[in-house]
């Protein structure tokens, strides 16, 4: 993408998820990108960390629990609650909703000079290149 380039989005809850979890694209550049996961039972990820991002999560709808090292809860939020996570600290998330699919926003900040990059610290319980990830982006 070119510098003055404008894009524009529009967020609709995917309807044809084959698995736990989907990704919505919202919109991005070289310095930040938004995206819209929803996440299933089973969508659950593992405890990882992220050099060269920070990541700002806010729940749009359901529920979703933070861990930390050790499988010790950071916290819990419902809607339009949320967390930062700085790079370099490792997290793992799961929805908590017993009766409704967590649509989570997450904000990423990259950090300019620094290879971006996810670290595992456990073996990854989903499969980061099998969730599907739908471009919703319309550059003008």
């Amino acid at each position: 993408m070119s510098e003055g380039s404008y894009q524009v989005f529009k967020y609709e809850k995917p309807s044809d998820m084959p698995g736990g979890k989907a990704i919505v694209q919202l919109a991005g550049s070289d310095i930040i990108r938004g995206r819209v996961q929803v996440v299933r039972e089973g969508g659950e990820n593992n405890l990882h960390s992220h050099r060269g991002m920070d990541g700002f999560w806010m729940v749009l709808a359901g529920r979703v629990r933070f861990y930390g090292p050790g499988d010790v809860v950071i916290g819990e939020f419902g809607k339009y609650e949320g967390i930062l996570i700085p790079r370099g600290e490792q997290y793992w998330f799961e929805s908590a909703s017993v009766d409704e699919e967590l649509e989570i926003l997450q904000m990423a900040g990259f950090e300019k000079g620094t290879k971006v990059e996810r670290i595992d610290a456990e073996d990854q319980k989903l499969k980061v290149e099998s969730v599907e990830v739908k471009e919703v982006t319309e550059t003008r």
